[in-house]
């Protein structure tokens, strides 16, 4: 939560955008405890009481699309394009926020009553999905959502909505970014040739009493190849699981739909979703800013790292070497952190909110005392490791500005050792970083999101 924010004053504001939207009075409003600033409202009306989802601003730079208005432009045609979507009452200018209907429902099937009515949520999804698959896209482009024309405007369409975000935020080297990236250019599927509206994030629904109520979450939404939403569902499915397994979802899809899938067209898609999600949090990591949820994005960044490894070794069949874990070494800096740990325990904490920002502070705390063990031992083994790619190098700096050069124009031929050697330097990250809160997530990651 960023403390320069008076959110009382933004309260304030939404408050009254909605109730004039509406034409009603809040009766009660709550703000969700998340990263992201978004409330609940009730909404007395003369229609009675509404609920009302009110979607704030990430308020920071890690978004391709960062006009919310282009979601709720989305999520409007959906609905009247048949799709099960929140309806937009409108617009917050000032603070930027979307005013919706709060669907009912939630999104943990193990709230539903039976794995009979599990499995039929998902195929209720399985067929929303497709039938947005198969939407004219003549109303998104009059949205004016970029419509990719031949297979590899179409491969790549999530590549270049999120490279001019990359570009702008990236301040220094990215080897594994860059060496995923020639090789989806390598590797574009050629065949797939036709353009369909996409989740691209899939798999984010809402259901109540056994019905699908509402998609959700359409920030990242784009034209681009339908099997991106399979790819993405199925990743999504390891932490937060759609209701059946996604063997029986495919098949489900593939009858609807009525043509046989192509698993290995799914695995790219995987693996572009996973590039342009490194992408995606590559400068936050690097550069971050005031505010920003600093804890989860580093969290992100090891998790999806791994995912894209996975999707790589997958794509280009690939058994990845898991590395031994490396020694922790002496700090001189140890008496400095048991310091930060116990003020950090000493926060006072009086709101959810509060709660929430000193939990934030703890885990930055526990994970930059885990590097300070390892950090130096970590990066001595990647110098060491690269040598055969890179030569002899005298820091980690000089090391990623010459393994970007080299990947970039390396040959297919050392695709496999550099798929080895990222596999290396992450999996020893993740060891280390194993029992913490920040490192925790990845170790679920699944090693192949279509078994």
């Amino acid at each position: 939560m960023d403390e320069n924010i008076d959110y009382t004053l933004m309260e304030e504001k939404l408050r009254s955008r909605v109730e004039t939207l509406l034409t009603g009075k809040i009766t009660a409003m709550e703000r969700q405890v998340r990263w992201r600033p978004s409330w609940f409202a009730d909404v007395e009306t003369a229609d009675g009481l509404k609920k009302v989802y009110i979607r704030g601003d990430r308020q920071s730079d890690v978004v391709p699309f960062p006009e919310l208005k282009r979601e709720a432009d989305i999520l409007r045609v959906l609905g009247e394009q048949g799709i099960p979507a929140p309806k937009i009452y409108g617009m917050c200018e000032d603070p930027v926020a979307i005013i919706m209907e709060c669907s009912p429902g939630s999104r943990d099937v193990a709230t539903a009553s039976s794995d009979e009515e599990r499995r039929s949520v998902a195929r209720q999804y399985i067929e929303s999905l497709l039938a947005m698959h198969k939407l004219p896209l003549e109303p998104f482009k009059a949205i004016d959502l970029e419509v990719p024309v031949g297979a590899e405007e179409i491969a790549l369409a999530g590549v270049k909505a999120y490279m001019p975000l990359y570009q702008k935020n990236k301040i220094c080297p990215e080897p594994l970014i860059e060496f995923s990236l020639r090789w989806l250019r390598d590797n574009i599927p050629m065949h797939r040739t036709r353009a369909s509206m996409i989740a691209f994030d899939a798999g984010q629904f809402l259901f109540s009493e056994g019905k699908i109520t509402a998609f959700y979450d359409f920030e990242f939404a784009m034209i681009g190849d339908a099997m991106t939403d399979l790819a993405t569902m199925s990743m999504r499915h390891s932490y937060e699981p759609t209701g059946d397994t996604m063997s029986s979802l495919l098949a489900y899809y593939e009858e609807l739909s009525g043509e046989k899938l192509d698993i290995s067209v799914v695995r790219y898609h995987h693996a572009v979703f996973a590039t342009v999600a490194c992408m995606q949090f590559a400068g936050a990591i690097k550069n971050p800013k005031p505010g920003d949820p600093h804890d989860v994005y580093l969290e992100w960044d090891i998790a999806l790292r791994k995912t894209l490894l996975n999707a790589l070794s997958k794509n280009m069949a690939v058994d990845l070497v898991t590395a031994p874990v490396p020694t922790a070494q002496d700090s001189n800096l140890s008496a400095l952190y048991t310091m930060l740990n116990d003020s950090a325990e000493q926060l006072s904490a009086d709101t959810p909110l509060q709660e929430a920002g000193k939990k934030s502070t703890q885990r930055l705390v526990e994970y930059a005392t885990v590097m300070s063990r390892y950090g130096s031992e970590l990066e001595r083994l990647a110098i060491v490791e690269a040598t055969p790619f890179v030569g002899d190098c005298q820091s980690s700096t000089e090391l990623d500005e010459k393994l970007e050069v080299f990947v970039k124009q390396a040959g297919p031929e050392h695709n496999a050792a550099l798929l080895q050697y990222f596999s290396k330097q992450l999996s020893r990250r993740m060891a280390v970083c194993a029992e913490i809160e920040i490192g925790i997530s990845a170790q679920h990651i699944q090693d192949d999101i279509l078994d």
